[in-house]
């Protein structure tokens, strides 16, 4: 029903209400006629009656109409009311959402500008930090030579004391190991000493995100693939590598080592350090098969590159025999360990270090073989050539510890107390002046001397090796706090690459 039909119903009802009142009217005025009359008519009074009641009715429901149209016109008011209210509404919401996102992208914005104020504070309070070592850089930077590239010990002469007694690498091996074959540049020496000191002292969690830090700028700056990111990848595996997260190091030097056969060619010194590296890390883990071929690879390059006969080939060597060693390739083993001897022997001389060390290596060889008395005569000359170092000229009243040792176990059954070994030479001196290689050789050849039942004089040499050790470790301490001390001095009146070295010297022995 329309508007106009609502509109006309209302109309006729009003009229009709009209009529039904004058209706009403005559009915009352007749009803007063018939009451007044001398004679009523009960027939007739009771139709008025009715036709009154049908009246009022009628004017009634007239009325509720007439309020009902009334009503329905409020609500379409209000209804039409709210459908504005609705409309204005929406509009606002769709302005508020509107201004929501531009408010937020305002936001996003400012967010990111505060990150990157952020990351540039803590740059510039890095750099501010490390400021301090530059003037003591500066005076190296046309001084320093290229460094040589020497070669990564796979394992010590005492395995099994070096796993089950892990110790961050003292600081001139950890900065030889790290920057072999490859000078570091001027930019990176302070930011890469500063991370050798603190990983040197176990610091690792300075020295992670100082390497991670320098990453960062350096790719940024010169790009992923520089001989620069390769020399910090290599410092950050060798930093995991002291704290045994052998897999991290491992992705870090195969990634070094894709950055310098790309950039430095695949025979350069540099990719044979990363080589040897990987190589010792593969062999820390017990695989064996696959770090022999890096380490050949990293053999052949230094052989090309420096020559059959130089030291660093030499220590090369000693790594692919331990690697052989492991993986019980003797005859490989007795070739690279008497090679290795040769070389330096011609090279470094007889008193060399590295020939007791790798005498030792190789008597260790033979007892794997069960080739007893071939390691005892190694133990005994590493042994008799520490003494006459130390001591001079065997003779009768100048007798090498092994010697000792063997007259105190003939000497056991006869009725008299044994002479103290001390007494002998002071070896346990000699043990400390020399190296660790002396005592592990007295606790080895001790070993065997009691694997062949001669108790006396495998306790005199294990007493002696007890003693050097104990005294070792007192150095080592001792060296620590002077040289915290050191440090201390150093940073308040300023130090020289002198007091670096010597300090560096200090701790590494």
């Amino acid at each position: 029903m329309t508007q106009m039909a609502q509109e006309e119903i209302v109309s006729n009802t009003k009229t009709v209400m009209q009529g039904l009142e004058a209706l009403r009217v005559e009915h009352v005025t007749l009803m007063n006629n018939l009451a007044e009359g001398s004679k009523t008519d009960p027939d007739k009074m009771e139709i008025v009656k009715k036709n009154m009641e049908n009246i009022e009715l009628g004017l009634s429901e007239a009325q509720v109409i007439v309020m009902l149209f009334a009503h329905l016109q409020n609500i379409e008011a209000e209804k039409q009311k709210l459908r504005t209210q609705v409309k204005r509404l929406c509009q606002e919401n769709v302005w508020l959402r509107d201004e929501l996102a531009i408010t937020q992208q305002k936001l996003q914005t400012s967010e990111q500008s505060v990150a990157q104020l952020e990351e540039e504070k803590k740059h510039l309070e890095f750099m501010a930090s490390v400021k301090k070592y530059d003037e003591i850089q500066e005076n190296e930077d046309n001084l320093e030579k290229s460094r040589t590239d020497p070669v990564v010990e796979l394992f010590p002469e005492d395995e099994a004391e070096e796993r089950n007694n892990m110790s961050p690498t003292p600081p001139n091996q950890f900065a030889n190991h790290a920057n072999a074959g490859y000078e570091i540049p001027a930019r990176l020496r302070t930011l890469h000493n500063l991370v050798i000191q603190y990983a040197s002292q176990g610091r690792y969690e300075v020295a992670v995100p100082l390497c991670k830090q320098a990453l960062e700028d350096l790719e940024k700056t010169s790009g992923h693939d520089h001989p620069d990111v390769a020399t910090m990848l290599n410092i950050l595996a060798l930093v995991y590598r002291d704290q045994n997260k052998y897999k991290e190091a491992a992705n870090l030097l195969n990634d070094a080592l894709t950055i310098r056969e790309k950039t430095l060619g695949e025979n350069h010194p540099a990719v044979a350090a990363t080589l040897n590296n990987l190589a010792v890390l593969y062999g820390k883990r017990g695989k064996y098969k696959d770090a022999e071929p890096l380490c050949k690879r990293a053999l052949e390059i230094r052989e090309n590159v420096l020559g059959k006969s130089h030291p660093d080939v030499a220590k090369q060597l000693n790594n692919l025999a331990l690697l052989c060693q492991n993986q019980a390739k003797y005859e490989e083993v007795e070739m690279y360990y008497k090679r290795a001897l040769e070389i330096y022997e011609m090279k470094l001389g007889g008193d060399d270090p590295n020939v007791a060390k790798t005498l030792n290596n190789l008597a260790s060889c033979y007892l794997k073989q069960g080739k007893y008395k071939e390691a005892e005569m190694l133990y005994k000359e590493v042994l008799t050539r520490a003494h006459e170092r130390e001591f001079g000229a065997i003779n009768g009243e100048n007798k090498p510890i092994w010697q000792v040792a063997e007259e105190r176990e003939e000497n056991k059954l006869k009725n008299r107390e044994n002479t103290p070994y001390g007494e002998y030479g002071g070896w346990h001196k000699a043990a400390k002046v020399d190296s660790p290689t002396v005592t592990t050789t007295l606790k080895n050849l001790g070993a065997l001397y009691r694997r062949q039942g001669k108790y006396e004089a495998a306790d005199t040499l294990e007493d002696c090796a007890l003693r050097s050790k104990k005294e070792a470790l007192d150095l080592v301490k001792q060296s620590k706090v002077l040289g915290v001390a050191d440090d201390n001095k150093r940073l308040k009146s300023g130090n020289s690459k002198d007091d670096n070295d010597d300090h560096n010297k200090r701790v590494h022995k």
